[in-house]
């Protein structure tokens, strides 16, 4: 297997890489003889093969792998192997952030013995309905390919599979190999064909033409219309034929999270983030266009803010996207094609084309005015407006953004940061800017920042990431100390879970469960005093650079150091988590209670209700 791996290359526009950049592992019993000793006989005798990284968390593993991956347009990825049982369950979330991100990843878990000589094994699962069920099957679901080895015979068909899935641009995501401990240990004569060079194509799908030239009829008859940019803008490395789109017909662009970049935001056509955590300017013209061309976005609630942000009655959809599945949603006319192939027929076909001067010179407006709004908080009028002179996180994001170079990389993933940065980020390389919000999984931007560096060692990244977040997976800092891998943490302390404390708070709920406080003997409830837990120390027990800060001036002296700096480091800012960004002026649909006795529920249904009603089901047959 380590031998079939370490030949795979993708090739896409006549360039080729290797498939497998390495192998990121923690072994166990289920795979330290069999698939460890292979790694250790490659890294022996043939080094470079397939190079191999340890880390500290099976989930974190996945994410640096994923990570790496969309940095590299999915050309390239990881393997991530890990012993049976715990270690294997724990790469499950992994599993489905990269399915739901449509992102290529290789995880090979052990398994229990085929021959089931020594049932039960420590951390089998016994089921009395099933004695084929392993733990492993709960990768099924979240897997877009799954297979088990049962007999060494069956391996190349499963690797072929595998690779299949994890080069084809509309399927991929996570495969999983299960290999039982006792097949990883045979022998068998294996045919000689398997382990040469093999080069997957990364298929560009081209438009049907009577499709093509019935979207751009729509594009031609809209008075008011708006492309909503997706991930599969940079996935096909479509960012200049949208630039080349978008200028010939004036035509604006709102911006998903994974589409963020696909246009600086200083671009005459960039209206910014579009949806829940939009800017007023995109979700502004949202709700007036007529027709809205997805160009690879899979139309998230966040995108849409939950199906209220598109409000024309008559509105369309034309969706171009390599995924059936997504080319077909909100009834839309389905161009189902290669992003940059679509952009660049269209463009041919609406030559000469463009929105009139009022609809252009309304947007440009718009978007003005955001700028404007964006700048305020990038410099206030009082640095450090939080409580007690803290600064606010809308500062921090501000600073951060403006001391760093151009190609330099922002990672984040949960809580409150993510809808931040969406709306406020100045994003002005198309590789500048990562967050992982399809899963929103809360750990991930340490290791997502180490795979991302992994992926381009010549640019600084900048891991923004809260303390809520920061304490489900710091162990992987260790990793970057091993590797030497350079990111720059910046860990915003606010005590307790920002985001879902002002969902909470929106909601009625008074933020309840969403701080980190003693439990308070006199009441019986987590409403005592601060815990005073030092991330700041905890950070420099891994061994890198830490870097206190609490005022603006410290923040941009910490920026600075850290670029200078040759190695991992974290900066610590506490924040003032009640002081919100500017509003997106969008919702997002998260029910409130129906029935409760408590009167902040009560308000908050009553503001619900109306935003619940104006909710589309977009079922209108695209004309």
């Amino acid at each position: 297997m380590v031998k079939f791996l370490s030949v795979q290359y993708s090739e896409s526009d006549g360039v080729e890489q290797k498939l497998f950049a390495g192998c990121f592992g923690i072994f166990g019993h289920g795979n330290v003889a069999g698939f460890g000793q292979a790694l250790l006989q490659a890294e022996l005798e043939e080094p470079g093969a397939l190079p191999y990284v340890l880390g500290r968390n099976e989930q974190a593993m996945v994410h640096s792998a994923v990570a790496y991956a969309r940095m590299k347009d999915r050309r390239q990825t990881w393997v991530v192997s890990t012993s049976v049982g715990p270690g294997a369950t724990n790469m499950v979330t992994g599993a489905a952030l990269a399915t739901i991100n449509r992102l290529p990843v290789l995880l090979v878990p052990a398994d229990t013995f085929a021959d089931r000589a020594a049932s039960p094994l420590l951390q089998e699962l016994e089921q009395p309905s099933a004695g084929d069920l392993t733990v492993n099957d709960c990768f099924r679901p979240v897997s877009r390919y799954f297979d088990r080895v049962w007999r060494p015979e069956q391996l190349p068909a499963a690797l072929l599979s595998a690779v299949r899935v994890l080069t084809d641009p509309a399927e991929t995501g996570a495969v999983t190999v299960c290999l039982p401990q006792d097949v990883q240990a045979q022998a068998h004569d294996w045919p000689v064909e398997l382990f040469e060079r093999r080069v997957w194509h990364i298929a560009r799908p081209l438009p049907e033409r009577s499709v093509l030239a019935r979207a751009a009829d729509i594009i031609r008859d809209a008075e008011r219309p708006l492309v909503v940019a997706g991930g599969g803008v940079h996935y096909s490395g479509a960012v200049d034929a949208l630039a080349a789109f978008c200028e010939a017909t004036g035509i604006p662009v709102g911006q998903s999270q994974a589409g963020k970049g696909t246009l600086r935001y200083d671009h005459p056509q960039c209206l910014g983030a579009i949806g829940s955590t939009g800017t007023t300017a995109a979700n502004a013209v949202a709700a007036e266009a007529d027709v809205v061309i997805g160009i690879g976005t899979r139309y998230s609630d966040f995108t849409t803010a939950s199906r209220t942000v598109f409000r024309d009655p008559d509105v369309q959809f034309v969706n171009v996207n390599v995924a059936g599945l997504d080319a077909v949603k909100h009834a839309g006319l389905g161009v189902v094609a290669d992003a940059r192939e679509a952009l660049e027929s269209l463009t041919g076909l609406l030559d000469g084309h463009r929105v009139d001067d009022a609809y252009r010179d309304r947007y440009t407006a718009l978007d003005a005015a955001w700028d404007a709004q964006v700048q305020s908080v990038y410099l206030p009028a009082t640095p450090n407006a939080g409580a007690d002179g803290k600064l606010t996180q809308a500062e921090v994001i501000g600073l951060v953004n403006e001391l760093s170079d151009p190609r330099d990389v922002v990672v984040c993933a949960a809580g409150s940061m993510p809808g931040d940065l969406h709306k406020l980020w100045r994003t002005r390389d198309p590789k500048g800017y990562h967050v992982e919000y399809g899963y929103s999984t809360m750990g991930y931007e340490v290791a997502g920042g180490i795979g991302v560096r992994l992926a381009c060692p010549d640019r600084d990244v900048f891991v923004m990431v809260g303390d809520g977040s920061y304490l489900m997976m710091a162990t992987e800092l260790a990793t970057a100390v091993q590797e030497g891998v350079k990111i720059i943490a910046v860990l915003v302390q606010n005590h307790g879970y920002a985001s879902i404390g002002s969902l909470s708070e929106s909601l009625g709920s008074q933020r309840f469960g969403t701080r980190y406080r003693y439990r308070n003997p006199a009441s019986g409830r987590l409403d005592g005093d601060v815990l005073p837990v030092d991330l700041a120390a905890n950070a420099a027990s891994f061994g890198l650079e830490v870097i206190r800060t609490s005022t603006a001036a410290e923040l941009a002296d910490a920026v600075k150091a850290a670029k200078a700096s040759a190695g991992a480091c974290v900066i610590h800012v506490e924040t003032d988590p009640l002081v919100s960004a500017p509003d997106s002026e969008a919702w997002w649909d998260v029910p409130v209670s129906a029935t409760s006795t408590l009167d902040s529920t009560q308000r908050a249904r009553q503001v619900y209700e109306p935003h619940k009603a104006t909710q589309r089901p977009f079922l209108r047959p695209t004309r």
